[in-house]
């Protein structure tokens, strides 16, 4: 089978194409031939400098839409011919950007009939890291104000979406020239934050979901009301946090994304449902991956990127 493959930590030039056996399932595993594979910000920051995956050489992606091609012993989930999507138990069961992958069965759920291989491979890692925020560790419900920084990004417009299917009220920060676009995804107030300080303009918030870590977690304590939660999916540089929650009354949890059957179907009744759909900015080839990794690594993408791996991914 085809691979994207590298052999040193680098630049987006390390990624090369190369042939590999086709891998067999294990008990409790499918095999799925790979049809669209999401890139997601986890994959250039392992291609660059390895992050919790310091095994070389490394095949990427845990983002995969497909079709199972095989089942191993006791899968009764799922069959060959299923269509399927799902995320990879992260991070170690790495290796969707290939023409085939296995993982485990659990780790996948349906694919809605209504949407393309694109469209699902750009949806499991991003939209289980917002689901699993806000529903799992937040419990966010009907009538509750939720934050959603880089509203705009990969995992924040997802988020953005699943917060309104909750039934919160939603306010999102974005550069001003994508307000229409978080708007469009049902967030009820934007903020831009290259002219306007969010601390100063929010408050009285349930929820905070915060993809950038740094000052932007520290600002966004201040925001939140006695009893609410910041969720961040990245470590905290304040070694005064736990002081200053303590003092504020709030909880902080930092989030890494788990593989997640249940979750995958809850995702997937929510695009069915209609309340739930990935942008997709950008599509390049598997052979291109390269490409891809460049793109995503400029921070400007709106949405997510994808890499079509068989045929168009129809």
């Amino acid at each position: 089978m085809r691979a994207i493959s590298q052999d040193t930590h680098g630049t987006p030039e390390v990624l090369t194409e190369v042939t590999l056996p086709r891998p067999v399932p294990g008990p409790s595993q499918i095999l799925v031939a790979v049809h669209a594979a999401g890139v997601n910000p986890t994959d250039w920051k392992h291609r660059s400098a390895g992050l919790f995956l310091d095994r070389l050489p490394l095949v990427l992606g845990w983002d995969v839409s497909g079709v199972v091609e095989a089942v191993g012993f006791g899968v009764t989930v799922f069959k060959p011919g299923d269509e399927v999507f799902g995320m990879l138990p992260y991070p170690n069961g790495v290796g969707s950007h290939a023409e085939y992958v296995t993982g485990p069965a659990r780790a996948f759920a349906h694919k809605p009939a209504d949407i393309d291989h694109v469209q699902a491979g750009a949806l499991p890692l991003a939209a289980l890291t917002a689901y699993q925020a806000i529903v799992d560790i937040a419990a966010v419900g009907p009538g509750q104000r939720v934050l959603v920084h880089a509203a705009a990004g990969g995992v924040g417009h997802l988020a953005v979406q699943i917060a309104k299917a909750r039934g919160a009220y939603v306010i999102g920060t974005a550069s001003a020239p994508k307000h229409d676009f978080v708007r469009s995804l049902g967030a009820d107030e934007v903020v831009d934050y290259r002219s306007v300080d969010f601390a100063e303009v929010v408050s009285d918030v349930d929820m905070v979901l915060d993809p950038l870590s740094g000052d932007t977690r520290s600002r966004s304590l201040d925001v939140l009301r006695p009893g609410g939660t910041l969720v961040s999916l990245l470590p905290g540089t304040d070694p005064d946090e736990p002081a200053k929650a303590a003092a504020r009354g709030v909880r902080v949890e930092t989030h890494l994304v788990e593989a997640d059957h249940a979750g995958m179907n809850a995702v997937a009744a929510l695009v069915r449902s209609g309340a739930l759909r990935a942008h997709v900015e950008a599509v390049f080839p598997l052979a291109d991956a390269a490409k891809a990794h460049a793109h995503g690594e400029t921070g400007r993408t709106t949405g997510k990127i994808v890499l079509v791996v068989n045929g168009d991914a129809a």
